[in-house]
């Protein structure tokens, strides 16, 4: 008996892709744009600008498919069947923290920056008062804003929960990281939590960065921290922090890059602005 073929679907295909897409592929173009924006930064911040090369960055980004295709690989990532996004280990770290039940004293106020989906935390719509946002919103229900521009006196002690889920990472100028977990401290209200995920080599393979020197930083910027979640091998390293008084430490040591450790190693850093 004669097989059935099975019919093939056209690559122009415009059939919704599946969350299922290669994640090695992701994870390759996701690493392009990192370092395509790192250079981007640098050749902006540089004291003459070279046009040229400016010109031939912003032309591979385009080629990439722009920050579209980055958020559509990233979302793709945060799929059913790849175990769901970051917010599952922040929502069960809320509950074994007793959050859900507060007394009457309201919702958590919930700040999610770099949301791909505008329902993460709709399980938890009965506790949490989530506003989602990115740089470019894919939903209407997404406020469109850079979190570095937001007025911080506007915002200030305003949030339960700033959750930063693959955003520090993004940014290419290690100095604006700092920024963004200064601002987030400013927003928080007392005893107010971060929420921070990174790529696990950018703490356990960096050589400006260790696990013993993001905590000395967190410290210092006010950041006590209360859960932390990696394994050996994994791809991700999650951490939960209480906003507490800063410390009251010299910070020009962590306004420029020190070397932590020598060999094969990625550049990835966090300074103080």
């Amino acid at each position: 008996m004669p097989r059935t073929r099975k019919k093939k679907v056209p690559i122009t295909s415009t059939e919704k892709a599946s969350s299922s897409n290669n994640p090695t592929s992701s994870r390759t173009v996701i690493r392009r744009f990192h370092v395509l924006l790192k250079k981007q930064g640098q050749l902006k911040n540089a004291p003459s600008t070279n046009v040229e090369a400016l010109g031939e960055i912003e032309h591979q980004i385009n080629e990439l498919g722009g920050l579209a295709t980055y958020q559509r690989m990233s979302s793709v990532g945060q799929g059913n069947d790849r175990g769901g996004g970051s917010e599952k280990v922040l929502i069960q770290w809320l509950i074994d923290m007793g959050l859900r039940k507060r007394d009457n004293k309201g919702k958590l106020r919930l700040l999610e920056v770099g949301a791909l989906k505008p329902d993460n935390y709709r399980t938890c719509m009965s506790w949490i008062d989530t506003t989602p946002m990115d740089l470019r919103s894919r939903h209407p229900s997404i406020l469109e804003q850079d979190f570095l521009l937001m007025d911080e006196d506007e915002n200030r002690g305003k949030w339960d929960i700033v959750s930063l889920s693959l955003v520090v990472n993004f940014v290419p100028d290690p100095r604006d990281r700092g920024r963004m977990l200064c601002l987030a401290h400013s927003m928080l209200s007392p005893d107010g939590l971060l929420f921070l995920a990174l790529p696990l080599p950018c703490v356990e393979n960096s050589r400006y960065l260790t696990f013993d020197k993001l905590q000395s930083l967190m410290n210092v910027l006010g950041f006590t921290e209360v859960q932390r979640k990696w394994k050996k091998g994994g791809k991700m390293a999650y951490w939960l922090y209480r906003k507490s008084e800063r410390d009251h430490d010299p910070l020009d040591e962590y306004r420029k890059k020190n070397v932590c450790r020598q060999g094969d190693r990625n550049n990835f850093a966090i300074l103080l602005p």
